[in-house]
Order: structure tokens, then sequence, then C-alpha cells
């Protein structure tokens, strides 16, 4: 098999140079030498044949045969076309015979060259002369490395643990800053670095934030009354910026009995249902096992009219003090709620309030967990009696302007495709991401200072509003939608790159999954904890953080790494959604070796998106990713399993046989190329779901945690299904007529997943006829 050209323009003889190339070596041949020359035919007669033989519409004779030999044709023709052929033509000199010429003017002529060329040589020598003058010296360009591994070599020893403690230090000193001190500094920071261009924005945007008095908790049966911690509300040392609180919550006060509902589970909440009238109840809810705006919106729905949210001791590591912390999170799905009107969506009428374990054990009078033994779940007793509580939320809207930071590394081949690089600089969890990306932004821009440039362009982000709903990603996402949906090639998040110092672990896109385990698996060679290192850990889950708008409205390949307090064989929940007051940087990593490994792994991954030739995207890895999610499901249809099963055929032979000679240099065409990179960017976009539930990507290739497999999101989060089949359980309920609702919504979801399989086939196919293989014809 070869690997077919669609175009080439070099193929065609060029005859018409011939005899130039012919009289140029009678030049230079001895006079004695010189054949005599025929008084039939010149040299600028034959050109005159060729001429007219290559298509003017005149006939003229041809050439008598004796006067000239034919030129014969190569037998192959090399890339460079027929007439560089002929010049490595040993024989090529003797293709052309001439007549002897008279002796007379063979004088003349060699008394006239000799003058031309006396005078030829005299002007040429004048020219040179003037222009060594009047021609500045020039400084010669470094040249750049001349290996893609040296360099990159190179790079990773430019990051260090000293350096990124040193850029921590800088930043530390802003903290206590507003925001837009923090982003000038950037902006500064990111130019004197030599970034191409550099941009700071503004948002202003409606935020939700604690008010001026403490949200509370009372005991209507002993008029106790309790702070989110767990504490009496008699005490001070109350801090409006660490109060925990729910962003974006109605405000207001519900009286209700407290009502012990666990994850959310729709078990549990069909139990409930059948045995309480929940209207205005309180639900005491733990966080871990599904998004939480999706489980709050199933409450709404039952009648709820307050929840207080907790996390269980048992689903934290040990040294993880987590019985008096209290925390944050935003009911925010994305983006400005001013414009998304999220203040008079669903939500409204639901008071939500985070609290304490401890305060939880209280409220749920809740057996005592045994110490040194095997911790146990809270759980309200089954013969305990529900607590009557009063739920006080007095959140505060305001409107503020928050800031964005973006810098470009330009591309020299592909300067319109765009790897993205996000962070944040929220007051309290940006510290050590921002020490990152600066480190990556000193040398990536050092390398560019000697030389090197990337193919395709990078841009470096540092969003604002993260905290309450991506908020300052989310903006410049839509206002620069138009561009990112054709330019977006990669999105790389260095969201919160060390929370602790168990698990290393990695995330990405199906696409990516391969590079990003070779680049764990290397890391790992020389791993920090001197030998005893865990194995890699790589999955697709639903990130959380500002990389939500790009995987999830964009479906932009994603990749991250991370340094996590969570056991390695234990899989990653939704905690993440909970915000605690983060531990400082250097406390958590006092040397910044943590920080050091993450900030090369982050390095390895953009230079191989910037400068591969072909993107290292894997489409097979997106079909056993497809046939991975459906094989635990009973019953499916057999075009659905069809479809899957052939875009596993298709994707193995494209990743197989057709990419490797369009990596080759001596084989690349780069329009091509650049068309077939445009297949790989796009696969992921073909598993957009049009619809999704609240807290589920629309992405179906991103998975959430929980459950023994994976799952496709739809199936797994149905809203319809939740709220209609679970629910069935009372004998004077239509059952025929709700089981054909759920047959239908379950039918809808799977017609969803396989016109995204047939998508994504027909797109590999496209790849395919880019570049075709043909036989080799010899």
């Amino acid at each position: 098999m070869a690997y077919r050209k669609v175009s080439d323009a070099q193929g065609a003889p060029m005859e018409v140079l011939h005899c130039a190339k012919g009289l140029e070596l009678d030049w230079e041949m001895d006079k004695e030498e010189l054949p005599e020359a025929g008084p039939s035919m010149d040299c600028s007669q034959m050109q005159h044949v060729d001429f007219q033989r290559s298509g003017c519409s005149e006939e003229v004779p041809d050439p008598d045969p004796e006067l000239m030999e034919p030129i014969q044709p190569s037998v192959s023709v090399s890339p460079h076309g027929r007439f560089e052929r002929l010049q490595e033509d040993p024989d090529y000199i003797s293709h052309f015979t001439r007549a002897p010429a008279h002796k007379g003017q063979r004088r003349l002529h060699c008394f006239l060259l000799r003058y031309v060329s006396a005078g030829l040589s005299l002007f040429v020598l004048g020219l040179l002369f003037g222009w060594f003058i009047h021609t500045p010296a020039r400084v010669e360009a470094p040249d750049p490395p001349s290996d893609s591994s040296d360099l990159l070599e190179e790079l990773l020893l430019k990051i260090s643990a000293e350096k990124i403690d040193a850029l921590h230090k800088s930043f530390s000193s802003l903290s206590e800053k507003s925001e837009d001190v923090r982003a000038s500094y950037l902006y500064r920071q990111w130019v004197g670095l030599g970034l191409n261009e550099v941009h700071m924005s503004n948002h202003t945007v409606l935020l939700s934030l604690p008010g001026s008095t403490p949200n509370t908790i009372t005991d209507r049966s002993s008029h106790q009354c309790f702070l989110p911690y767990g504490i009496p509300c008699d005490q001070r040392g109350f801090n409006d910026q660490e109060s925990p609180y729910a962003a974006y919550s109605a405000s207001g006060s519900v009286q209700g009995e407290v009502v012990d509902v666990q994850y959310g589970s729709m078990e549990n909440l069909r139990n409930i249902r059948d045995t309480l009238n929940l209207t205005n109840h309180i639900a005491m809810l733990k966080l871990g096992q599904a998004p939480l705006l999706y489980t709050l919106s199933i409450l709404s729905e039952l009648g709820f009219g307050g929840v207080l949210l907790y996390i269980d001791p048992c689903d934290v590591p040990l040294e993880r003090h987590t019985w008096h912390q209290a925390f944050r999170v935003t009911l925010n799905p994305g983006g400005n709620p001013a414009l998304n009107d999220v203040s008079r969506g669903n939500l409204a009428s639901l008071l939500v309030q985070p609290i304490s374990a401890y305060l939880a054990k209280t409220l749920l009078s809740s057996p005592a967990s045994g110490r040194g033994g095997p911790c146990i779940p809270l759980a309200m007793p089954s013969n305990a009696e529900r607590k009557q509580i009063t739920l006080t939320v007095g959140n505060q809207l305001t409107y503020k302007k928050i800031y964005n930071v973006v810098g470009y590394l330009k591309g020299k081949h592909n300067p319109d495709r765009y790897v993205l690089v996000g962070s944040h600089h929220d007051n309290d969890r940006g510290g050590g991401a921002l020490a990152v990306m600066n480190q990556l932004i000193a040398a990536l821009t050092e390398q560019t200072k000697r030389g090197w440039v990337p193919d395709r362009t990078t841009v470096f982000c540092s969003w604002g509003g993260t905290a309450l709903g991506n908020i300052g990603s989310y903006e410049w996402g839509k206002d620069n939608n138009i561009v990112l949906k054709s330019s977006a090639v990669a999105y790389i998040s260095l969201n919160s790159p060390v929370r602790g110092t168990e698990t290393l672990r990695a995330s990405a896109s199906p696409t990516l999954l391969q590079l990003t385990s070779d680049i764990q698996k290397r890391q790992l060679l020389s791993c920090i904890h001197g030998g005893n290192c865990p194995g890699p850990h790589v999955s697709s889950p639903q990130l959380p953080g500002d990389v939500s708008f790009f995987a999830n409205q964009l479906a932009v390949p994603t990749i991250e790494f991370a340094f996590e307090q969570t056991k390695a064989e234990k899989a990653s929940s939704l905690l993440s959604e909970a915000h605690f007051t983060s531990e400082l940087p250097e406390t958590l990593d006092p040397l910044f070796k943590f920080h050091e490994t993450i900030a090369k792994m982050t390095a390895e991954a953009l230079h191989r998106l910037v400068s591969d030739p072909v993107l290292p995207f894997y489409p097979l890895d997106i079909a056993l990713d497809v046939q991975n999610k459906l094989k635990e499901r009973s019953v499916l249809p057999a075009a659905l399993l069809a479809a899957a099963s052939s875009l596993r055929d298709r994707a193995a032979f494209f990743q197989s046989e057709t990419m490797r000679p369009a990596n080759d240099p001596k084989e690349r065409d780069p329009a091509h190329v650049r068309m077939l990179n445009d297949v790989l960017r796009d696969l992921e976009k073909s598993f957009i779901n049009p619809e999704s539930a609240p807290g589920v990507y629309r992405n179906l290739l991103y998975s959430l945690p929980g459950g023994s497999t994976p799952q496709f999101s739809n199936l797994r989060f149905s809203k319809e299904a939740a709220l209609h089949c679970d629910n069935i359980s009372k004998p004077g309920d239509r059952r025929w007529d709700q089981e054909d609702l759920c047959h239908n919504i379950r039918s809808q979801c799977l017609a969803v997943i396989q016109r995204a399989v047939q998508s994504a086939e027909r797109l590999v196919c496209f790849g395919l006829d880019l570049f075709e293989n043909y036989p080799n014809k010899k």
C-alpha cells in the first residue's frame, strides 16, 4: 500500500529548458574540442521547435534527426520534476551533437567572448564590493534545537521547584488585594515574560455573597440557634469572608421537619415520598454521588422547601478533619447569572445551606462513630424523632466587575489553531496554580528567544469569578464562541494542581487518554516518592472548574493533571463541588516538588499539542469508550450496537495506517494534514447532547462518578426518568401509561447516543477519504 497525494504539480516535463542546459555546457568546453556547427540548424532553432511542440498553433518542420539525437525521458518522475532527473543523468551531455563550425567563425566567437566575459566580471565585482560596504553587519539568530525531543528536554530542565516557589511568593503578597489588582499584576508579568499579545478584560456580573448577618439553623424544640459550623449563634468570631454559604440560593426563612435523604438517590426519595408529605420539609443531603444541581432539581420538584448540605466523614481521607468544617457551593451552572436568569430559575424557592458534619450529626440524632474502628456513615435512626427546625438564609445579590487576563504565544504554520491553558486568580484558591502557569510561560518564551517557534498558538488564560460558577471563562468563551468553535484544539486545565499529596491523578477526554497515560508513566519513572510510586490512573470524569465551558459547550478535548489526597484505588467523586478554605501551597507542598511534577507534565502535554504535525489524538479510544459504556446495558437496539462496532473498526484503521504517512515529513502535504487535524479535533463534537439534566455535561463522553462501570450520563441522570419512572409504587397508579412513558424516555436517550456514534463514524470516513491508500505502480 502507498500513500496517495491528492495534488502534485511537479510532474510535468520541462523540455523547453533542455537546450539552454546544453548551451551552457557547450560554453564550458575547450575550443579545440568544439565540433563544427552545421548550416541547417542552430540552438535558437531548436528552442523554437520545442516551443512549437509544446502547444503553439503555427506548424514548423521537424529538425533533421541526423543533427540532433532525441532526448530520452527518464523512466520515473521524481517529486522535483523531470528536469532535475535529467541533470542527474551522467550521459546527459552525450545526448547533444553538433556539426563542425568554420575556424574563422570560431576565432571571432572566442575574441568576442573574452571581451564580454571581462566586462561582466568587472561589473559583478563592482556590485559585490558595493553590497559588502553598504550592508550592515547582521547578528545571526541562534539555531533552534534540531530535534523535538531535545527541545522538550531543554524545556523541562527550565522548570524547577525553586522557581515555582519564588513565583508563588510574589503572588502571596497580593492575596488580600482586590481582583483587579491581582489581574493587573498578572498582565504586567505576562507582558514582561514576552508573550506576543496580552489582553485584560472585565465583565460586570451579578454576584451572590454572604449577607451582613450569618445564616442560621434553629432547633424549634430546644430553641437553640446554630451557625453552619455547628457552634451556638451567641459565640462571636464570625467572619463574613469565611462564612459557608450556597451562592445564588434563595433568601428568606423556612420551617419544617428534617428529612434524611442520604445522597438523594431515587430509591431513597421514592421510599420517602410514599410515606411523607414533603412540602416545605428540609432535606439533609450528602454530597458526592450525583451532581448537586441535578439532585436539587429533583428535591425542588418533590416539594422540599430547604436543603442542608454536608459531607460524610466516611467519604474523605482520615487525615482530613472535616467534623467542624463547613464549605461553600455555587448553584450557578455557569456564566453571568444576570444573563442566565438564575435568580428566577427553578431553584428560586429552595433555600440551600452547607453545614459541618458535626451539626449534621446533631440534627440527625446519629450515633457517634467509633474511634479506632470502622467509620459509621451518618444516618438518622429509624426510631428517632424528626427535629423541627427553622432555616434562615440571608444572601445578598450585588453587581461587581470580574477580570480575565489572556495572553498569546503565536504559532508559525497554524497560528489560527489554539491550545488553551487555563487557571484562575480567585483570592482563596489560585496561588499554586498561577505560579505553575507563570513558570510554563517563562520556560516557553525563553525557548522562543532561542529560535523555537511552535506550530500552533498557545492561549494562556487566567479567569475571574471561578468560585461563583466559572463566570469569567463562560463570558469570555461566549464572546469568542464563533472563533473557538473553529480554532480551539485542546484545553489544558490548571484548576487546582496540588490539592493533596496522596495520588497523582490524570483526567482527560477520550481522544487524549493515550497521550495523558504516556506522560504520566514517563513522569512516574522519576517519582518524588523515591520508587514507591502509584500506578497511572487516567479517566474521563466530569471535571469541575473553568474547563466546564470548553468541554461541555464546545466539546474541546481536555486534559488535567493533579495531586489529590484521595487514595489511588478509590474512584474520584463529586466532592470537588464543595469549596473548603484551601490550605496554603507551602503547607501542602513545602518543597514545591509536587508543583514541579505537575508543571513538567503539563509542559510536555502542551509541547506535544502545539508542535506535533498531526495532533496526538486517538479516535480509537473514543470507539472503545463508547463500547465500554454500552457493555453493561441489558437490552440495547441492534442498530446501536452495530454502529458502535463499525465506529471501532473504522477508527482502528484510521489510526493505524492513515495517520502514519501523514506524520512523515517526506510524505506530508500541509494542506491535507491540516484537514486531518480538523477531523481529529471535531470528533468529540459529535457527542454533544442537545439537552442535558442540570449539573450534567452535555458532552456524552464524560462520565460521572459512582457505579461499578462508566455509563452514558443521559442514561444515568435523566430528570424525566427520575420523576416519572422510579416513582411507580402505588397500586392505583396508571402503571401501564407510566411504563410506556419510561420506555419512550429510554428510547429517546438511546437514539441520541446512536446519532452521536453515527455522526462520529461519518467524520472518520471523511478522514479516510482524505488519505486513502492505493496500489503502488512499479
